[in-house]
């Protein structure tokens, strides 16, 4: 089975290297690497064009910055693999986790797989309380909605059989991806397994960019993917 790691990405100058060289080293020569550039306005771009050009399979140039949600819409589009990956542009997670991401539907048991920064023995870094409360909080939410009993709705590392997410219609340009593709994969008959995975949280300093406004709007799209959809 052949993966596309789809990695959307906005002003990640200081990262993007390192990221597409990890994800390089840790995947089949069959798969493929396609990275969305959300009109970045430091040097990412020029660094992806240039200097990252052998090493990306796919690269797609937004025209503006539409936002995580629709950059990834864009990657599936283009996407090729009988599975796709969600990968961030910082280093914030790890790529070495993909086999245990990858393991339950290469072996046939999930049709969707979460990695999970709150459970498992992997090395996860120490930073926000209240970001992990907010985190843990709209996730209990999700959960009473979608009577699933994920640990961690909000995590980057989502996997997906291809026919799967493409199946689903995804609508959210921005950080509501999360909460939307959660509620839509609830509705259907799928086989959806979590895995524990390292996590190296970024502070803003390092340029974390979510912020307590996309908390509201994952509270929004909780409700109304769930309730109204």
């Amino acid at each position: 089975m052949n993966v596309s790691i789809i990695i959307p990405c906005f002003n990640e100058e200081k990262t993007i290297s390192d990221i597409i060289h990890s994800v390089k080293n840790n995947i089949n020569d069959n798969d493929e690497i396609i990275v969305i550039d959300d009109y970045s306005t430091d040097k990412t771009r020029n660094i992806l064009e240039v200097d990252l050009k052998s090493k990306i399979d796919n690269l797609i140039l937004n025209e503006k910055n539409f936002g995580k949600g629709y950059s990834i819409r864009k990657g599936i589009e283009r996407s090729k693999g009988d599975i796709i990956l969600i990968q961030d542009a910082d280093l914030e997670y790890d790529p070495s986790d993909y086999q245990r991401l990858l393991k339950p539907i290469k072996e046939g048991f999930a049709d969707v797989v979460y990695g999970s920064r709150f459970i498992g023995s992997e090395e996860k870094r120490v930073l926000y309380f209240w970001h992990m409360i907010g985190n843990k909080l709209l996730t209990l939410l999700s959960n009473m909605l979608t009577n699933l009993n994920l640990t961690d709705m909000e995590v980057c590392y989502k996997v997906f059989k291809a026919n799967v997410i493409k199946d689903i219609k995804l609508e959210e340009n921005r950080f509501g991806f999360e909460p939307e593709v959660t509620a839509k994969i609830s509705k259907k008959n799928l086989k959806i397994y979590e895995v524990g995975v390292k996590y190296f949280g970024r502070t803003y300093s390092d340029g974390k960019k979510i912020t307590w406004r996309d908390g509201f709007s994952a509270l929004r799209c909780i409700f109304y993917y769930n309730l109204f959809r």
